[in-house]
């Protein structure tokens, strides 16, 4: 009889806040309050809170109370830009977060509200961001290995605007842009748009196929190549120093644009140095705070030669006009305080403890990885296709991401991207075993 009436309580509150009676950010009434409304006893009004929260629909917050969620954001949105169904688990997608950032939050608001100068924020930065904004994230860059003057650091909405802005002020369309056969699909997308030559180029085990790319500039008029030489997305690997200077040694030979991707840089720690060191005077580096801090905090960073830093400031002043001076405020104030250094730090660990739990899972798995990557790599066996593995994982509530949004050409593997930072381990636990399962046969 309990389970029944908990189960109708918590129907009942699904359909008045699917209805739009409970908006976004509503308090909903204590456990014990909910108690005696429903006349149930205290432990049957508890789990309705808690089955609620599974599903997505309220979140609870330690000493505030729980809260309708605000279901329109993308929570669980994967790579293809489809929505979640209620109740699965979702590893397309990677958005990490730490217990306490929702303190950090409050924290910083308040530190910027008794701040001295809010009236600034009102009105419009720069393309670009402000100077002293700029030198932060300058500052900041120099934890990469990126040493540029305030100057050359651009500041954007992400580092998927970072590429974006690349893209749109110093490439062309029908410009040949030489990019990895596994890739990341945001700069997919963007040559898509942009009307981009893509070419392909083989993965070795250690990065890039730097061989295929030299025959490759000889054979076609490359203009730019894009890497990921740091924490690779999907495959994780981090490109030897060697070839780090053998690719800056092939760009200023051919006179191609190296387009770095830093997003995850963040998580190899030692790293070597960025490719940016050994070609400064044609490297654009990107990053951002959206994994290492949080995926709604859209500030991204744009490092790029002196005599490039015009281009990309008018390809922000056309595309977005400027950041918005409220997250650049809070991004900054978290850079000096040092709170970004230390989320960096913790989330490493967090995603070796990941690593290490999906490793012993899928032990005997053709699994490619870093050891403190957010997301692997698992290859098929020949019998099995990626699509009817992602159905059936689908009907079992856990859903992953094929290879086919990262493959660049026809040739498409049988192999399933996973990623581990977006869910609690418990919940990756119960994910992954639902994945051997299915891949064990």
């Amino acid at each position: 009889m309990a389970h029944a009436r908990y189960k109708t309580i918590v129907d009942e509150i699904a359909a008045r806040i699917h209805r739009g009676e409970l908006p976004p950010g509503t308090q909903l009434p204590t456990v014990r309050a909910l108690m005696k409304q429903y006349g149930v006893a205290l432990a049957t009004a508890a789990r309705v809170y808690v089955e609620l929260e599974a599903v997505g629909l309220v979140v609870g917050e330690t000493g505030r109370g729980t809260f309708v969620r605000d279901t329109s954001l993308p929570r669980g949105l994967g790579l293809e830009q489809h929505p979640v169904r209620a109740g699965a688990v979702d590893l397309t997608f990677n958005y990490p977060s730490l217990p306490g950032q929702v303190e950090l939050l409050r924290d910083g608001l308040r530190s910027i509200a008794a701040s001295g100068d809010l009236d600034a924020l009102l009105h419009s930065a720069p393309q670009g961001g402000r100077p002293h904004e700029r030198q932060a994230v300058a500052r900041h860059l120099r934890n990469r290995g990126v040493r540029v003057p305030g100057s050359q650091v651009l500041i954007v909405n992400g580092a998927q605007q970072g590429l974006a802005v690349t893209v749109m002020g110093l490439l062309n369309p029908g410009d040949v842009l030489a990019v990895d056969a596994l890739t990341y699909p945001g700069m997919k997308a963007l040559a898509q748009l942009y009307r981009l030559d893509l070419e392909p180029l083989p993965v070795t085990a250690a990065g890039l196929d730097l061989d295929r790319l030299a025959a490759l500039c000889k054979r076609r008029p490359v203009r730019a190549v894009y890497t990921m030489p740091t924490m690779h997305n999907p495959l994780g690997y981090v490109m030897s120093e060697a070839d780090r200077g053998r690719l800056a040694a092939l760009a200023q030979r051919h006179d191609l644009l190296i387009i770095e991707d830093g997003a995850y840089a963040f998580l190899a720690e030692p790293a070597p140095k960025p490719v940016f060191t050994f070609a400064p005077e044609r490297t654009v580096y990107v990053s951002g705070l959206s994994k290492s801090v949080a995926s709604g905090l859209r500030m991204g960073f744009v490092a790029a030669p002196a005599p490039l830093v015009p281009a990309l400031e008018r390809a922000i002043r056309v595309s977005t006009w400027n950041t918005p001076s409220l997250t650049v405020a809070l991004g900054c104030l978290w850079i000096e305080a040092g709170i970004v250094d230390d989320l960096e730090d913790r989330k490493r660990k967090d995603a070796r403890r990941r690593q290490s739990l999906a490793r012993r899972i899928l032990r005997g798995c053709r699994v490619t990885a870093h050891p403190s990557s957010y997301y692997l790599w698992l290859e098929l066996e020949e019998d099995l296709r990626a699509d009817q593995v992602v159905a059936a994982l689908e009907h079992e509530g856990v859903l992953v991401t094929t290879a086919e949004p990262f493959a660049v050409g026809a040739s498409v593997p049988h192999a399933l991207r996973l990623a581990l930072g977006s869910i609690s381990m418990d919940a990756l636990e119960q994910a992954l075993r639902k994945v051997r399962r299915a891949v064990a046969g």
